[in-house]
């Protein structure tokens, strides 16, 4: 069964698409089975998968509102190596129609529970807010990538965004956890991005991920040419450091598995 994460914060322009987008492409290459969904009406993941966001027969907004299956709106082929359920701006209007429907802030959980057997993650993008369409992934997810820059507010914006899941564990998902904090666009020469990240790792511990994502030209070209940058240039830092991360989070998984297994059979 899946893993399904959701990478978010409620801050923009700290990476959460890029990671995205560049995670689901490192867990493809080492064979993983992934599906990668564009939560974010402006349909960067989209593009940046390779896939126009103009075109698409059906996207997350039908998904959501039922008017096609997510078997329907799976884009099995993308060039970006993983299946894909895209986004466009149709998905602004989804948040004023959930508001009229049954179980709104569960609509992606039941859509994902007939296909969560068929991979091994499922990667959702996120709009940089916490709206209806933040709080249908959160729902559905069992842990939260949260993606951060090492910079002055960035302490106080991740106290905040924890809030946030604790409040969601509580009311509507139980199961729901922060699976990892990762530092992004990280310049070691600079000393507030150490401090910061000194503080993380005080506070959070084995949270933080050791993977740091560097301050990489190749990162931020590649979604122009519509590609990961795994595709785009594979040995730029950018896409080793997300290779790595994708090594962690498969250990990680991993581990839990085993340990979950051995309570089982001494339960």
């Amino acid at each position: 069964m899946a893993k399904i994460l959701t990478i978010t914060n409620q801050k923009g322009g700290v990476g959460k698409t890029t990671t995205c987008v560049n995670l689901a492409a490192s867990l493809a290459a080492t064979k993983k089975r992934v599906l990668m969904i564009d939560m974010d009406p402006q349909g960067n993941a989209t593009m940046g998968s390779g896939v126009d966001k103009h075109h698409l027969k059906n996207s997350v907004y039908e998904v959501l509102t039922g008017d096609a299956s997510i078997e329907e709106s799976i884009i099995s082929d993308s060039p970006a190596g993983y299946d894909l359920v895209g986004s466009n701006g149709d998905l602004t209007a989804a948040e004023v129609e959930l508001l009229q429907m049954p179980r709104r802030e569960f609509r992606m959980k039941m859509a994902l529970a007939t296909v969560k057997e068929n991979y091994d993650f499922v990667l959702i993008d996120n709009p940089p807010s916490l709206n209806l369409l933040t709080v249908n992934a959160l729902a559905a997810s069992s842990g939260v990538i949260i993606p951060m820059q090492c910079e002055y507010y960035a302490l106080e914006g991740i106290s905040a965004l924890i809030g946030t899941v604790n409040k969601i564990n509580k009311r509507l998902n139980p199961s729901l956890k922060i699976e990892g904090i990762l530092r992004t666009m990280f310049d070691p020469r600079m000393s507030l991005t150490k401090d910061v990240s000194n503080h993380l790792v005080e506070y959070f511990g084995d949270q933080v991920y050791r993977t740091v994502i560097p301050r990489n030209v190749r990162l931020a070209e590649a979604p122009s040419h519509g590609l990961p940058a795994l595709m785009y240039d594979k040995n730029s830092r950018g896409s080793v450091a997300y290779l790595a991360l994708a090594g962690e989070l498969i250990r990680k998984t991993d581990l839990v598995s085993e340990q979950a297994e051995i309570q089982e059979q001494e339960g």
